[in-house]
């Protein structure tokens, strides 16, 4: 027996943080970065333990994934309960009911009009890839336009959509051809701006013609929790009806009961051709779906969708509990009023804190932006710092923006009062 192969009987030994952060350094690469100086060891709704012992209250949420909390119990018994049947066939070989039932379900509460159909992926990035294919295969065009600041994975092609260079697109190019960039009509680009530079790219980079998609992120995400503007939105959609350009919202992060709807576009009032969904779907599991209207669904030949754990029976199983637990515990008005909760309490800093700058949400997706307190530019630093103290106060939070100076706020939907009210005064004191 080859020496290399021999089971590691201690590589789950107990050992500090310390001893653990040395081995990871050792054994993965500096590009996977790690925030924290810790290692959990379990986790309940929106608190978790690391394997000293120390308790934190979680305001990240596996960005976005977990607002159903860390192991619902209903998710969990989902899993437990799919364990018993299989793990794995691939769907596209043996086919699952349950893929099917969950496609019917998401079918019947996204905002497109129409009939829908629904294809199931494993990662956010790869869902985004996916629209993008069903896109080009729909117009028979090749061109995607989408914008500064939007963030849409880090696979290559969806690394090529994004909007935002450090650390996702630095040192990785060259990228695919015909992507193109505007600016992002929210509270730092006014819809003018925008509209003038799509039609400068209709000028001078690609006629309409040739434009399959425009992608977009209802609020966008990495890029600093900004949503989109109201009526820009209603322009998006007019204007790929004027071209016949399929509009895809990317709801990774925004869907599934995070701002206050189910989805982020049911704010708008407009309908999109296709949504990318990805992140709480799945409780925690790894799933991500395309849905769109069908005739656009179908534009691909048989076997041009798919991949071998699309749409894992395990996940399709947390998929299921998530959907009832969103309604049974009905999180969509839940996320609403914790999003007010927090947006007073930032206000109210903000009123005794220069440091304090913009302060946005739509429901529970909330941010606010920390600057310098007498030009009022971007304070990275001083994000990177509040982030460190609440840190050691036990509470985690989130930082994003294009210049690293935005707190985001991603707390569990499921979170008891008591624990968000601590996570509240936590929050107050370190930004005091």
């Amino acid at each position: 027996m080859n020496a290399n192969l021999k089971p590691e009987t201690a590589a789950m030994a107990p050992g500090t943080n310390a001893d653990w952060h040395a081995r990871r350094l050792a054994a993965t690469p500096r590009g996977v970065a790690v925030m924290g100086d810790f290692f959990i060891d379990h986790a309940k709704n929106a608190e978790f333990w690391d394997i000293e012992g120390r308790r934190f209250i979680d305001f990240a949420g596996g960005i976005a994934v977990l607002n159903t909390g860390h192991i619902h119990p209903k998710v969990q018994a989902a899993i437990a309960a799919q364990l018993q049947r299989f793990t794995h066939t691939c769907y596209q070989v043996v086919p699952y009911a349950e893929y099917v039932s969950l496609a019917e379900r998401i079918n019947s509460i996204v905002p497109i009009d129409g009939p829908t159909k629904t294809a199931f992926f494993s990662t956010g990035a790869e869902a985004v890839e996916n629209a993008i294919k069903i896109a080009r295969s729909y117009t028979k065009r090749s061109g995607v336009i989408a914008f500064g600041g939007a963030f849409h994975g880090r696979s290559m092609f969806a690394v090529a959509l994004t909007g935002k260079v450090q650390p996702y697109k630095a040192g990785f190019g060259p990228f695919a051809p015909e992507i193109y960039h505007a600016p992002f009509p929210c509270h730092c680009a006014s819809l003018e701006e925008t509209q003038k530079a799509v039609e400068q790219l209709f000028k001078c980079d690609i006629e309409p013609s040739r434009v399959a998609a425009i992608i977009f992120e209802p609020v966008q995400g990495e890029g600093g929790f900004n949503p989109i503007q109201a009526k820009a939105v209603q322009w998006l959609r007019a204007l790929c009806d004027e071209h016949g350009i399929v509009l895809i919202a990317d709801e990774v992060q925004t869907g599934f009961a995070r701002t206050g709807k189910m989805f982020a576009m049911e704010h708008y009032g407009v309908s999109p051709d296709l949504m990318t969904l990805a992140k709480s779907m799945g409780g925690g599991t790894t799933l991500s779906a395309v849905v769109g209207r069908s005739a656009i669904m179908d534009a691909p030949n048989p076997g041009g969708l798919g991949g071998t754990y699309a749409g894992h029976p395990l996940a399709i199983a947390a998929a299921h509990a998530v959907l009832d637990v969103m309604a049974e515990e009905q999180l969509p008005a839940r996320a609403q009023v914790l999003g007010d909760r927090l947006v007073k309490h930032l206000n109210q800093a903000k009123a005794a804190n220069a440091c304090i700058g913009d302060v946005r949400a739509l429901g529970a997706m909330v941010a606010c932006d920390l600057v310098h307190p007498t030009t009022g530019a971007p304070d990275a630093d001083k994000a990177k710092q509040v982030q460190q103290a609440a840190l050691k106060n036990g509470l985690l939070l989130l930082t994003c923006g294009v210049y690293g100076n935005v707190l985001r706020f991603l707390f569990p939907l499921t979170i008891e009062g008591a624990v968000f009210d601590e996570g509240l005064d936590i929050l107050a004191r370190v930004l005091a």
